[in-house]
């Protein structure tokens, strides 16, 4: 219960980068006025906080799931008809009482099952070797060398939990921005803080294959400077994730998909009355906070309470490597290729007393407005607590 975000997603991720913050002052308590000898880190121990901080919130859910008298059916669901569904056995261990497999009817049904890692070919996760996000959580020690694949929120932020606990990082991006979906002055900004800690950052590049060892990988690089081999001790597979949409029974009912997402209108309704989807199998942006504010649009609307649409140019979002990145609205070039004639507002972290008060004194803000409305179009921030 509680999804990718709460188990395997920004809440864990959230508990390894802490750690690996607090271990990164410990480094240079001298800053500060301070000293602290020998410092090292356990890796069982911060998995074992992450994996700790997750069951209690998903302890949570499942309470309360009961105190709101929602009935938890513990299974695998296709849909056979609109309003009738099939509930097979899971693998997995139902909680306390939860209803088991059988045949259930209901007016609306609400597909809401999340998207896994994106698998590209020849870059097949294999658990060992080659990791997703899933094993990159909890290693069982900190490898040595590492090769990202993909410079995502997801990329950048096991790049640098990694770099942090000392391994050499390289990240490979197809594009030729890192962090594709932010600013790109913000971006910039960021990779040159990424280089000083001495992650490897190749853009417009490609991984052309993998070639695994018995504990290790030599990724064949391609880029506009040619090809190259890189040994690494692991792989990190980051290229995005996909929609699951297979074994749903969508086919038969007719539900609509495009792009490994089910199509949904602006009050999430798929093109099959009575069947709607939410959250990441109904498409992007992938966050957890925009699936719950769709789940309180689509019930909204079953009740007949008339909600607004969402207005998806103001959904946040959040990248917290070191320096953290967070960002909403339209960046600059999105607002100029909407011809829009706008202004930009900067200040640097270098002239901000808090930031300077902290020993954080690098980083950005940047506001975009329309520049005959006044109205604010976006703001992105890197640095410290942004």
């Amino acid at each position: 219960l509680g999804g990718i975000c709460t188990n395997w997603g920004c809440i864990p991720t959230k508990a390894l980068l802490r750690s690996a913050e607090i271990y990164h002052y410990m480094q240079h308590p001298q800053d500060y006025g301070l000293a602290a000898e020998k410092v090292t880190y356990d890796p069982a121990a911060v998995v074992k906080r992450s994996r700790v901080v997750s069951k209690r919130l998903n302890d949570g859910v499942g309470f309360l799931m009961r105190k709101n008298k929602v009935t938890v059916i513990w299974g695998e669901a296709v849909i056979d008809a609109p309003g009738k569904i099939t509930v097979k056995a899971s693998k997995t261990e139902a909680p306390k009482g939860a209803l088991g497999p059988d045949t259930y009817q209901a007016k609306h049904i609400i597909l809401a099952t999340g998207a896994r890692p994106r698998v590209l070919p020849g870059l097949e996760p294999d658990k060992k070797l080659i990791w997703t996000y899933f094993e990159a959580m909890v290693p069982e020690r900190m490898p040595k060398s590492l090769l990202v694949v993909g410079s995502g929120a997801i990329g950048i932020e096991f790049a640098s939990f990694y770099r942090t606990f000392g391994a050499e990082v390289t990240v490979v991006e197809i594009l030729p921005q890192i962090l594709p979906a932010e600013d790109a002055e913000i971006s910039a900004f960021a990779r040159k803080q990424f280089e000083k800690q001495g992650i490897k950052i190749l853009t417009d590049t490609k991984v052309a294959k993998l070639d695994k060892k018995a504990d290790g990988v030599t990724a064949t690089i391609e880029g506009k400077g040619g090809t190259q081999t890189l040994t690494v001790e692991r792989v990190i597979s980051a290229v995005g994730v996909v929609g699951n949409i297979e074994n749903l029974g969508l086919e038969k009912v007719g539900v609509k998909t495009e792009r490994g997402a089910i199509v949904v209108d602006a009050l999430n309704r798929t093109n099959v009355p009575g069947i709607y989807a939410i959250g990441d199998v109904a498409g992007p942006p992938l966050l957890a906070h925009k699936a719950e504010h769709e789940g309180v649009i689509c019930v909204e609307a079953i009740k007949g309470l008339n909600p607004h649409p969402m207005d998806k140019r103001l959904i946040p979002g959040c990248t917290y490597c070191s320096p953290q990145i967070a960002s909403v609205g339209l960046t600059e070039q999105a607002a100029k290729e909407k011809k829009l004639e706008v202004r930009i507002g900067r200040f640097p972290f270098v002239g901000n007393g808090k930031a300077i008060a902290l020993g954080e004194d690098q980083g950005l803000v940047k506001v975009i407005f329309d520049k005959k409305t006044g109205a604010l179009l976006g703001a992105h921030m890197v640095g410290a607590e942004v």
